[in-house]
């Protein structure tokens, strides 16, 4: 086994320390949480998690991103939150 001395100690503590909480911020900083109903800007362009419309949804909106396929997806309508893929809002556009 290799001995560390106080130097070498003191420089991997300090490495490791920096990369967790670097590391900890960009996980952070990619979380995204489902819109909520109550949301205020969700309100206001009457969004809900079902469509009631035969082929009008988030999934194939023009503002949609994110992995086809997948449940909740980021929206650019709603930036830093996740709408369903089966909802839908007043600003819904086809994709072209």
């Amino acid at each position: 086994m290799k001995q560390f001395d106080r130097r070498g100690f003191l420089k991997l503590s300090g490495s490791t320390l920096i990369g967790m909480t670097l590391g900890g911020v960009a996980l952070r900083a990619n979380a995204q949480e489902k819109l909520s109903l109550e949301d205020p800007t969700a309100v206001a362009l009457k969004y809900t998690h079902a469509s009631k419309e035969e082929g009008k949804n988030c999934a194939n909106c023009t503002y949609i991103q994110g992995e086809d396929g997948a449940e909740w997806r980021p929206c650019g309508i709603f930036p830093g939150k996740l709408v369903n893929a089966k909802g839908w809002c007043s600003a819904w556009m086809k994709k072209a």
